[in-house]
C-alpha cells in the first residue's frame, strides 16, 4: 500500500464513506501508477534505510527535520549510516561510502515519502543543499556509462544464440528490437502482443508491412516508435519478432516470457527486465566484443542501455529522428547516448590551423 493513503478502517477511510471504498482503492491504482514499480521499490527501500539509521541514532524519521535529513546524507557520504550515535560522534567508519548518485536518489525517495504522508521536505533548506553542495564538489566522479554496442558488435552477438531453441528465438528478437527501437529494458519486457491485454504492460506491437510500429507508455508519456524492416532477415527485428511470435505459439498477453523445461515450453509470466541486462551482458562476452580489455572490464562495460546508446552512436541520420526514437525531451539527452559516432569526427587542431 502506497505510504501516502491511510490504511482502511472498519467504517471509513481516514474520513471517507465507506461507500466511497471503490474510489479510495482506485485512488491508490493511481498514486501507484504515478511512478514506476522500479522507482517505487527503491524509493521504499532507501526510506526504510533512513528511518532504520534514524533510530539507531535515537531520532525520529518524521515530522521531517532538515537538519536530521542533512547528517544523514553526511553519514551516507562517510560510510557511517551503519554505525550507532556513539559511532557517528567519534568518526567510526563502518561500509563504504554511498556515491553521489545514491545519495540523491536516497534524498529524493525521503522527499516523495514524506510528500505521500502529506508533509513537506524543505531541500533548500541550508542545512540540506549546503551539505549536498559540499558533498557533489568532495565525492562528485564522472559518470560511468555502458558502452554503446554498434552493429557489427549486435551481429556477432546474434551469431551466438541457438537458432534451434525457443529462448534463442526469443532473446534475437529481444536483441534486435531493443537496438533498432532504441528502448530501456523495461520497455522491451513491457511490450504486449495488442492494445489493453495485461494490467501490467507498458505498450503492445502491432506488425505492419513495412514494419513494426511499437506503441510505448515512457517516462515521458505516450509515445510510437517505428521499427523499419531491415535490409537482411538475419538482421531484422520484424523477422524476428515474427519467428519468435510464430514458434512460441503467442496470441495474446506479455510478448516476452519465460523459457523453460530446457527451452521447449514458453510460459504465460512476463520475464523480467533485469534479463535484458545480463542478456546483452551474456551475449557480449560470448561475441568477444571488445576483446581488448579483460573479462572482468567487459561485464562491466554492457547492460540494457548499451542498445539504446548503440542506435544513438551508429544511425547517420538526423538528430531529431534519434531523438524522436529514444523519446528524449532535449537533444543534450540524446547527445549523452551519442558514445562514439562523433568523437573526433570535427577536429578542431586542425581547424585552428595546427
Amino acid at each position: 500500500m502506497p505510504a501516502g493513503l491511510p490504511s482502511p478502517a472498519p467504517e471509513t477511510v481516514a474520513g471517507v464513506p465507506a461507500h466511497l471504498q471503490v474510489l479510495t482503492d482506485r485512488a491508490r491504482g493511481y498514486v501507484e501508477a504515478a511512478s514506476s514499480a522500479n522507482t517505487r521499490r527503491a524509493y521504499a527501500a532507501d526510506w526504510k534505510h533512513f528511518a532504520a539509521w534514524c533510530r539507531r541514532q535515537n531520532l525520529s524519521p518524521l515530522p521531517p527535520d532538515p537538519e536530521v535529513v542533512g547528517l544523514y546524507i553526511t553519514a551516507c557520504a562517510s560510510g557511517s549510516t551503519s554505525g550507532s550515535a556513539s559511532d557517528r560522534a567519534s568518526g567510526t567508519q563502518r561500509g563504504k561510502p554511498n556515491s553521489v548518485s545514491t545519495i540523491e536518489r536516497r534524498l529524493s525517495a525521503i522527499g516523495w515519502n514524506v510528500a505521500q504522508r502529506g508533509m513537506v521536505l524543505d531541500r533548500k533548506d541550508r542545512a540540506i543543499a549546503t551539505v549536498m553542495a559540499g558533498i557533489r564538489n568532495t565525492h562528485a566522479a564522472p559518470p560511468r556509462q555502458k558502452e554503446a554496442l554498434l552493429p557489427e558488435d549486435l551481429i556477432a552477438m546474434l551469431e551466438t544464440l541457438d537458432r534451434g531453441s525457443l529462448r534463442g528465438l526469443r532473446d534475437r528478437a529481444m536483441l534486435l528490437i531493443g537496438f533498432a527501437g532504441g528502448l530501456r529494458r523495461s520497455e522491451i519486457t513491457g511490450l504486449d502482443l495488442g492494445r489493453d491485454q495485461t494490467e501490467d504492460g507498458r505498450g503492445w506491437v502491432e506488425i505492419l508491412d513495412k514494419g513494426l510500429l511499437i506503441t510505448l507508455r515512457g517516462k515521458t508519456g505516450w509515445r510510437d516508435v517505428e521499427v523499419g524492416r531491415g535490409s537482411s532477415d538475419s538482421t531484422c527485428p520484424v523477422v524476428a519478432t515474427e519467428t519468435w511470435i510464430k514458434f512460441a505459439k503467442l496470441a495474446k498477453g506479455p510478448l516476452f516470457r519465460r523459457v523453460s523445461g530446457k527451452g521447449k515450453n514458453v510460459g504465460p509470466d512476463r520475464l523480467n527486465d533485469q534479463e535484458v541486462a545480463r542478456l546483452v551482458k551474456r551475449a557480449a562476452l560470448a561475441a568477444g566484443v571488445r576483446g581488448d580489455l579483460s573479462e572482468v572490464e567487459r561485464g562491466q562495460k554492457f547492460a540494457g542501455h548499451s542498445l539504446r546508446a548503440g542506435l544513438a552512436s551508429s544511425a547517420e541520420v538526423d538528430e531529431r529522428y534519434v531523438q524522436k526514437q529514444l523519446g528524449h525531451t532535449s537533444a543534450e539527452m540524446t547527445r549523452r547516448y551519442q558514445r562514439r559516432r562523433d568523437r573526433f569526427r570535427i577536429n578542431l587542431t586542425k581547424a585552428a590551423g595546427l
